[in-house]
């Protein structure tokens, strides 16, 4: 397999922006809140990830009270977003992490240091692995990473960009390089509304893909049976 040179992959980022309509970026929060955000979001909808959020600012309004509440009650505040009890002991362990290193349970210092500090510092957190720590890069701290989901990494794996099998960590380290810095956190939201929407884990929408002529998976002989099913 040969990378992608940064004409190609500016002309996926071009098709489906012109698809999907303008760029929106998420509104900005703290390092901190991204953080906890990031975690809630693992598997489970947006919609249920941003409601379990709400739900736990509103019982818990610092996060020095949620690192203090026993964990079932934060379970409780976040049920609504699924594998409640694990993610509620993985953010305190998060929460009492930052605070024996910080003094407090804030993250703001992190803007202080380069791409590279700042994503071992994430990394270093329980729990916290390239994916989780690449969005709070971007969203968060206006850093050119590219954090690489599962759809990401579908759509990514189908145009050829990455070998068969590449482990998430891998991907991240090959994808986050070759993607042009000035597009990455448009091109990270971009392949998500494309893999939910058309480039599907099951039955895949070949037929009315932007992306077909430059897609490896969307040019093999099989790709009319994908679409039609069978």
């Amino acid at each position: 397999m040969t990378a992608p040179g940064e004409g190609r992959i500016r002309e996926v980022q071009r098709r489906l922006r012109a698809g999907q309509g303008a760029f929106v970026p998420k509104p900005v929060l703290p390092v901190i809140d991204e953080l906890v955000a990031t975690v809630l979001s693992q598997h489970t909808s947006d919609i249920n990830s941003e409601r379990a959020f709400a739900q736990l600012k509103d019982r818990f309004p610092s996060w020095e009270q949620v690192a203090a509440a026993p964990v079932g009650r934060v379970a409780d505040a976040i049920r609504c977003g699924g594998i409640a009890d694990q993610k509620a002991r993985r953010i305190q362990q998060i929460l009492a992490a930052v605070r024996e290193r910080e003094g407090r349970i804030d993250l703001g210092r992190l803007h202080d240091l380069d791409d590279v500090a700042a994503r071992t510092y994430l990394e270093s957190l329980p729990g916290v692995g390239p994916k989780t720590a690449a969005c709070v890069l971007t969203f968060a701290m206006g850093r050119a990473a590219f954090p690489v989901d599962t759809h990401v990494y579908r759509v990514a794996t189908r145009l050829g960009w990455l070998p068969a099998k590449t482990t998430a960590d891998a991907a991240h380290r090959l994808l986050g390089p070759i993607v042009p810095a000035d597009i990455r956190y448009d091109l990270h939201v971009a392949m998500i509304s494309h893999g939910r929407t058309t480039c599907r884990a099951q039955r895949p929408r070949c037929g009315a893909c932007v992306l077909h002529d430059l897609c490896a998976y969307g040019r093999e002989d099989v790709a009319p049976l994908r679409q039609s099913g069978t």
